[in-house]
């Protein structure tokens, strides 16, 4: 399923490219502003570690949501004016999602640390810092202001930083959600050591069209591997509907990250319980096919 949008003429969607140039500009500042000791300090007044991880393994529902926190997008740019952090991630909590993604970026995402580390303090589920992680000094950064976990895009990052990234954040005690596009970023993701988590984007990095069938086809390329490597996977972008949901949930997702489905939403805790009732019904027809497959 291949979804198109038009994005609006008063916003000029940003490239990798930029995206990427902006956020090496913000690590020399803060790399400038703090050293890796003093980063390392702020780490014994951070809040106790929550298994992400554990949280979608345990959760009932298939796939189970991973709802995120964010005002804007590279798509639609502001896609929500009255952005109230807290109230969403409240919301989301109440509805029954299983865990909460943050998006920290600041430049294009209208994001932060500071709402991360907010947040932290209001909601009890595992948070995900969702940003474009160059530097050791973000990891240490997401994990002051409280993240559970955090985003590696494999994109933007050759095998070396994965790989290094990977030893920091498990060495905190976090979970990495590593996200791939294609079949040749899913295959160098898979061929590294103590990968726990991999996310699908159904989302192009090069020109942002959307297609959900990306999820199937490279689960069905690999499924084997990542079955046996015991690879808990998570589809995003590109999710509406319940229809989408139960798509990746047969193709063989575990967990869905939802953004703007649920933000542009009025009322945000039923949006989340909906979408929940119908997938324990898609939770269920798994089950029983898995049963008279035995």
């Amino acid at each position: 399923m291949t979804y198109s949008f038009t994005t609006p003429n008063t916003y000029l969607q940003p490239t990798l490219k930029e995206i990427v140039w902006q956020k090496k500009y913000e690590v020399a500042q803060i790399q400038q502003e703090m050293s890796l000791a003093s980063l390392q300090r702020q780490l014994t007044a951070a809040p106790t570690v929550r298994d992400f991880l554990t949280a979608l393994q345990q959760s009932h529902y298939r796939p189970c949501i991973i709802a995120e926190v964010k005002k804007a997008s590279l798509i639609h740019g502001i896609i929500k004016a009255d952005f109230d952090p807290v109230a969403i991630a409240k919301a989301y909590e109440r509805g029954g999602t299983t865990c909460i993604s943050v998006v920290t970026d600041q430049k294009f995402f209208h994001g932060g640390f500071e709402i991360l580390r907010t947040i932290r303090h209001r909601v009890s589920l595992p948070l995900l810092c969702k940003d474009f992680i160059l530097d050791p000094c973000q990891i240490y950064l997401a994990r002051a202001a409280g993240a559970d976990a955090v985003l590696l895009i494999a994109g933007i990052l050759c095998n070396r930083q994965l790989q290094n990234f990977l030893r920091v954040i498990h060495y905190l005690g976090m979970n990495a959600l590593v996200e791939v596009r294609t079949l040749a970023e899913l295959d160098r993701v898979l061929q590294l050591d103590d990968v726990r988590l991999i996310g699908i984007n159904n989302q192009s990095l090069e020109d942002f069209s959307v297609d959900i069938s990306t999820t199937r086809q490279l689960l069905a390329a690999r499924r084997s591997q990542i079955q046996n490597l015991g690879i808990y996977i998570v589809s995003e972008s590109g999710l509406y509907t319940p229809t989408d949901l139960s798509f990746v949930a047969e193709a063989g997702s575990h967990a869905v990250l939802l953004g703007d489905t649920l933000v542009k939403q009025e009322d945000l805790q039923q949006a989340v319980r909906n979408l929940l009732q119908l997938n324990l019904s898609t939770h269920n027809n798994l089950l029983k096919r898995a049963i008279k497959e035995r």
